[in-house]
């Protein structure tokens, strides 16, 4: 299945650059571009891309705004049940995956697009592989986040983030919670099968359980949901 991906970024280089790598991928379709948000809120809608790289200091419309217009509920039919894109361009009325632009990884809206529901970052000075591997990773439903963004979503809500009681989550299990505690806490599925014991295939089961079970898109998601809710406290 080729994967279909829209580019919004108000440099004609970087639109054009990144055109050229992903196009010589044989799995990997550029369907359009747009110069500021607006525009790729407007191509969306029209080509139905499965995954956007989304610049966001753009003008008309930032790549935030954007965002939370792109994925917020109802939009595009979205049912909020989760399920994947076809990658042929057949629209099963969910919004395409979000995969933020930057300049450098500690920019300070990492926590506000994670929030709007991005599934990740990627540096724009990313190699040819970099920009290929992370379009896939994305568009197969996972989050790409770097250690270093992680840590600072984490900063951000020791800051920012509400401090909410402690809670237990309804609808999982007691070794789905312990999960995604370690999720939330940055560790990776290697990282969490050691810790628990557990295979690498069996970690990858217990995610996406969660993510059915609470109805989150991806990785990302996860870890706003584990610090929104009060599973996981900043600085533990």
């Amino acid at each position: 299945m080729t994967i279909r991906v829209l580019i919004a970024d108000d440099q004609g280089m970087v639109r054009t650059g990144f055109t050229v790598f992903l196009d010589a991928q044989p799995d990997i379709e550029v369907v359009g571009e747009a110069v500021n948000g607006r525009e790729a809120v407007e191509r969306i809608a029209e080509l139905r891309p499965d995954v956007v790289l989304m610049d966001v200091r753009m003008p008309v419309m930032d790549g935030l705004a954007a965002t939370r217009e792109i994925l917020s509920p109802g939009s595009r039919g979205e049912s909020g049940e989760r399920g994947e894109r076809t990658g042929s361009g057949e629209d099963d009325g969910r919004p395409p995956k979000i995969l933020i632009l930057t300049t450098f990884d500690l920019d300070d809206y990492v926590y506000e697009a994670l929030r709007a529901g991005a599934s990740g970052f990627l540096l724009k000075d990313a190699s040819a592989q970099q920009l290929a591997e992370a379009v896939r990773v994305v568009a197969a439903g996972e989050a790409l986040l770097a250690p270093s963004v992680t840590r600072r979503l984490i900063a951000e809500f020791a800051r920012v983030g509400p401090q909410r009681p402690r809670v237990r989550l309804d609808g999982i299990t007691e070794r789905e919670t312990e999960v995604l505690v370690l999720i939330a806490k940055g560790r990776s599925n290697q990282e969490i099968a050691e810790e628990l014991v557990l295979s690498e295939q069996t970690v990858k089961t217990h995610i996406g359980r969660i993510l059915a079970k609470l109805n989150l898109r991806d990785r990302a998601q996860a870890i706003v949901y584990a610090y929104e809710s009060g599973l996981v406290r900043p600085g533990e």
